[in-house]
């Protein structure tokens, strides 16, 4: 059975473990954007994570309102 994620707060659609690897995600992209070297698979990875928190957050709501 999997568990349900849940908003970290009311304003935010991210949970604690993906605002905490988009943080770790953000900072890994600065020391190799230091390097001189790719940070596009980083950025695409945060925008997914970005994406599948917002489409849980909007279908949990679109089940509140009927």
């Amino acid at each position: 059975m999997a568990r349900e994620k849940y908003a970290f707060t009311d304003k935010d659609p991210h949970s604690l473990g993906e605002l905490a690897r988009v943080l770790y995600l953000g900072t890994k992209a600065v020391r190799r954007q230091q390097r001189g070297k790719s940070i596009k698979a980083i950025e695409n990875e945060i925008d997914r994570i970005r994406e599948e928190a917002q489409a849980r957050e909007d279908a949990r709501r679109s089940r509140r309102r009927p």
